[in-house]
């Protein structure tokens, strides 16, 4: 019996690929992921477009891997995928090797663009929230408190994303629907600084699949500028945290901004937030 030949094993793999995905997909709820619940759903698990916009990828690039169409795939896809499904290291490893790609040979942490010197301030700035997002408004690096005051987890790759998918982050924030408008319209604002690129309007697209309120507001077509903010938290363990939010441009990476949150005086954030630190440092150790 002859043996397959090249074009057929490659169908054969991009049909396991495509079972693989639908079945790691339907095994997870939009709660599983700090989503909220959109309506009725013909059938279980999460939608293609809430993996496309957890994974940080267009729906449509991410329709035709599910289809097991003939695209290029990446590493850093890969992984964004693997971390939006939930993959354990096996099943990773078996992602890799279904998308034509050799697995990695171990775990490592994702390397992350900032100079040591941005990396000390994050550091330093603690235990104050602190993070450095590009023009996209993606996570480029984050400190240990601005995971504990905001609830952001291995999926929340991007603060708008997050914003308005995250229901975590959205039950804890004490004016959600009051920001709302001014955070879409502050991604506005950065778009425009940017017109000729696509991105922007492919990542503002992808959240109007998943978040009705965004693509309301998005639809008013409001600009501001987004560089002073408060951020109110309900936090569970320590109760409400009010900061200072202000994002600090870096002129040497055009459309980064350092975002720095201090806390209010006369608010008893600061002493909560140094309690919600310490209960975090004594459940590392």
């Amino acid at each position: 019996m002859a043996s397959p030949t090249p074009s057929a094993r490659n169908d054969r793999r991009r049909e396991e690929l495509r079972d693989f995905l639908r079945t790691r997909r339907a095994r997870l709820t939009p709660k599983d992921v700090g989503m909220p619940e959109a309506g009725r759903r013909r059938t279980p698990g999460l939608r293609r477009e809430e993996v496309a916009v957890l994974a940080g990828v267009g729906v449509s690039w991410y329709t035709w891997l599910e289809q097991g169409r003939d695209i290029k795939v990446s590493e850093e896809v890969l992984d964004a995928i693997g971390r939006a499904l939930r993959l354990d290291d096996p099943e990773r490893a078996h992602l890799y090797l279904l998308a034509g790609l050799n697995p990695p040979r171990a775990e490592v942490a994702p390397a992350i663009p900032v100079t040591p010197e941005m990396q000390r301030i994050l550091d330093a700035w603690a235990p104050r929230p602190a993070y450095v997002r590009d023009r996209y408004w993606n996570f480029i690096a984050i400190n240990d408190a601005a995971r504990a005051v905001f609830g952001y987890g291995d999926t929340d790759h991007n603060c708008l994303v997050s914003f308005f998918t995250n229901a975590r982050y959205r039950a804890m924030h004490g004016e959600w629907e009051a920001a709302a408008p001014d955070v879409a319209a502050g991604f506005r604002g950065d778009a425009a600084r940017f017109p000729d690129d696509p991105e922007f309007g492919r990542l503002a697209d992808d959240l109007c699949e998943v978040s009705p309120e965004f693509a309301e507001l998005w639809a008013r077509h409001d600009v501001i500028e987004h560089t002073q903010a408060v951020k109110a938290v309900r936090h569970p363990e320590v109760g409400e945290l009010i900061f200072d939010s202000t994002a600090l441009p870096l002129p040497d990476r055009p459309g980064h901004h350092l975002i720095l949150h201090n806390p209010r005086p006369d608010t008893g954030t600061e002493a909560r937030l140094e309690r919600l630190m310490t209960i975090r440092l004594a459940e590392a150790g």
